[in-house]
C-alpha cells in the first residue's frame, strides 16, 4: 500500500529585516528619508500597498522547501515563472518508494478510493518492471501518476509573492495548492506583517 503523504513547509531564507528595507527602497524615490522613523516602516508600506505601488515590494523575498506536494500541486505553482523553481527530477531520482497525495473527495468515497488505490499500486509495480526491464528512470517515470510526490524549492521577491498567493486562495484555487499557500502565507504574515496583512483572514 502507498504511504500517504501530507505537505510541510519549510522557510529557508528571507531577507533581513524586510519591512525596512522596502521602506528605505521606496523612499529612495522621493528621497523622503527624512521621515524614517523606528515605526516608520508600517505605515509606508500600506500606504505604498493601497495605492498599489508594488514594485518597491521586490526588494524583499523568501524561499520555501515544500515538502509531501504533489505533482499537480507543482505542475500549477511552476507557472508563476517570476518566481525560481528548483525542483526533485523523476529523470534521476528513483520513484521505487514514492508517496502520494489523496484528494479528500477520493478519501471520503470508499469506492472511488479502491479505484484510486488500485491504479497507484498498479503504477508502482509498472514502474518496478520497467526498470527491471532495463528501462531507464527517465523513461519508466512516465507510468508515474500526478499524485506522485515531488519536493520543489520556490523562491520568489513579496510583490510576487502577493500575487502568487492572491491567486492561489481564491476560492475557487484548487484545493491542495490554497492549502499549501495558506501555510506560506503564516509564514511570511509573521516575518514581514504590514507587507501580507491585507491577504490575511479576519481570523487571522
Amino acid at each position: 500500500m502507498s504511504t500517504e503523504a501530507a505537505p510541510t513547509i519549510e522557510l529557508l531564507a528571507i531577507t533581513p529585516n524586510a519591512e525596512r528595507l522596502i521602506e528605505e527602497a521606496g523612499r529612495t524615490c522621493y528621497l523622503s528619508f527624512d521621515k524614517m522613523t523606528d515605526d516608520s516602516s508600517r505605515r509606508f508600506i500600506r500606504m505604498v500597498v493601497k495605492n498599489g505601488h508594488h514594485s518597491v515590494l521586490e526588494h524583499a523575498s523568501a524561499t520555501f522547501r515544500i515538502k509531501g506536494g504533489s505533482r499537480s500541486f507543482t505542475h500549477q505553482i511552476v507557472r508563476h515563472r517570476v518566481a525560481s523553481f528548483s525542483q526533485q527530477s523523476q529523470r534521476y531520482v528513483s520513484e521505487d518508494e514514492f508517496q502520494i497525495v489523496i484528494p479528500p473527495s477520493i478519501k471520503a468515497n470508499a469506492e472511488a478510493l479502491a479505484v484510486f488505490n488500485g491504479l497507484i499500486e498498479h503504477a508502482r509495480t509498472a514502474y518496478a518492471k520497467l526498470k527491471a526491464l532495463d528501462i531507464r528512470k527517465e523513461d519508466a517515470r512516465f507510468v508515474l501518476p500526478n499524485a506522485v510526490t515531488s519536493e520543489i524549492v520556490i523562491s520568489a521577491n513579496f510583490r510576487e509573492w502577493r500575487h502568487i498567493l492572491g491567486v492561489r486562495l481564491e476560492k475557487g484555487a484548487q484545493w491542495e495548492i490554497r492549502l499549501i499557500c495558506e501555510e506560506i502565507l503564516k509564514v511570511l504574515a509573521a516575518h514581514a506583517p504590514t507587507v501580507f496583512e491585507d491577504m490575511l483572514s479576519p481570523q487571522g
